[in-house]
């Protein structure tokens, strides 16, 4: 970076993309999940394939990371991204339409639909943060990355409450059209949004002579070689497992184990994503105010937020055991808050060490430890759902299940924040002092 970097208004902007790429896929991964089991009497597995294709498809971020590197600015990738992520809702929507007439014909759109959903995300998000990481000073990582992914969970709610309200009276064809303004929406925020936004931050072009030359199998080599960068991407998988295996079985328990009607529970989820948002917006308050003093740096953040989502699902363990004696809501609510403390410092430390390294492979980086987290996430959701109904068949109780499901997410955090305090340690003779630490010492105001 050549410039003085983003300014608020400027990382706010970028955020937005984040705000459209969250409208669209909430879209189809929610609304259009659901249509298609309830209204078109589908198995539940053809949308669940529908979805982990798509996460499966992010396998190949680090690939479209590296054409990044070599392919000159960022944003033309953000906008293609966007266009394929855009194209592949609309595509999701119009199966929709078609399988009211050919079920097999329709899941032909479908898949090809979101083989466009998984390809623009990954390509889309990925150039996305690399061009966050290059053009935000190292003092306001966090911040940006609290915006950004605060923005996100915007588009998540807006279009949610949107299409909800004129989706009523249900048809297929309405479900296109909506799906079609609000792709259109995205598409344009995203154009609105980049405009000029590379230029004016002094981002470097990323294209460099040996970037473009070097073949992306060699390329990849020599960032998994670096044993910072292959360490962080291991925690990236193995936290993200933890953080998503609870993602579709805390409300099942709340009803099982503690009785609690459908309306609390989906009260119960509001209440972690609360405790989200607020450990996001305090690390992101914390890490920028107080860039200086060491004891805010990212990686003790990223190893306090693990270690107490640890404790908190701990917590849970217990709250299996006595039932409806425990506070159920402050549990849930310290876990969602530890939750965020730790995704908020990780993706903060993701655009630190994105950007370091002797060579150009930002988006290489970016894109390792972005397919990282994409198939921890997608894996973990199946995996927790599946430890249930097993433990559940083994034992006869569901507290046992929900438990033993439960003590498992919290050994690998623990696991977790154990690797987050060894990344930010000397890699030994050879290796450089890891970036964790080099951050650190430029936040504290060293030389």
């Amino acid at each position: 970076m050549t410039g003085a970097g983003l300014g608020w208004f400027g990382i706010v902007r970028l955020g937005l993309v984040q705000t459209a790429l969250g409208a669209i896929v909430v879209l189809t991964t929610s609304t259009i999940n659901r249509v298609m089991i309830v209204e078109l009497a589908l198995p539940a597995m053809i949308p669940g394939l529908l979805v982990t294709w798509h996460y499966a498809l992010q396998v190949l971020r680090p690939r479209w990371g590296h054409g990044s590197d070599g392919g000159g600015r960022r944003t033309r990738w953000i906008i293609a991204g966007m266009a394929a992520l855009a194209l592949g809702g609309v595509g999701a929507a119009l199966s929709v339409v078609v399988m009211a007439y050919s079920t097999a014909f329709g899941m032909l759109i479908a898949a090809i639909a979101f083989t466009f959903i998984g390809g623009g995300v990954g390509a889309a998000g990925t150039s996305l943060l690399v061009l966050l990481a290059k053009s935000v000073r190292e003092t306001r990582r966090a911040a940006a990355a609290t915006i950004v992914w605060i923005m996100m969970i915007m588009g998540f709610i807006v279009t949610a409450g949107t299409a909800g309200h004129f989706l009523d009276p249900f048809s297929p064809t309405r479900l296109l059209a909506i799906a079609a303004i609000i792709c259109g929406v995205a598409f344009l925020l995203t154009l609105i949004a980049v405009w000029g936004v590379e230029s004016s931050a002094g981002v470097e072009a990323a294209a460099k002579p040996e970037a473009a030359k070097v073949p992306f199998r060699q390329a990849l080599s020599q960032v998994w070689d670096d044993t910072t960068a292959r360490r962080f991407a291991a925690f990236i998988f193995v936290s993200m497992l933890a953080y998503s295996a609870q993602d579709l079985i805390l409300e099942p328990f709340a009803g099982l184990v503690f009785g609690f009607t459908p309306g609390q529970s989906t009260s119960l989820s509001g209440l972690q994503n609360a405790g989200v948002l607020l450990g996001m917006i305090l690390v992101g308050a914390a890490a920028t105010m107080w860039s200086r003093n060491k004891a805010m740096n990212l990686r003790n953040w990223t190893v306090a937020g693990c270690a107490g989502s640890a404790l908190a699902l701990a917590g849970l363990v217990a709250a299996a055991q006595v039932g409806p004696g425990w506070p159920l809501k402050p549990s849930v609510f310290a876990l969602g808050f530890c939750n965020g403390v730790f995704a908020v410092a990780a993706i903060g430390s993701m655009f630190n060490l994105a950007t370091s390294g002797t060579t150009s492979r930002e988006g290489l980086r970016m894109g390792l430890f972005g397919a990282s987290q994409a198939i921890a996430f997608g894996l973990g959701g199946f995996a927790g759902t599946a430890m249930v109904d097993v433990t559940r068949m083994i034992y006869g109780s569901p507290v046992t299940a929900y438990a033993f499901v439960f003590a498992i997410e919290a050994l690998l955090f623990i696991a977790a924040a154990i690797m987050a305090a060894n990344i930010g340690k000397q890699e030994g003779a050879g290796h450089a002092v890891n970036p964790l630490i080099l951050a650190a010492h430029h936040q504290s105001g060293g030389n």
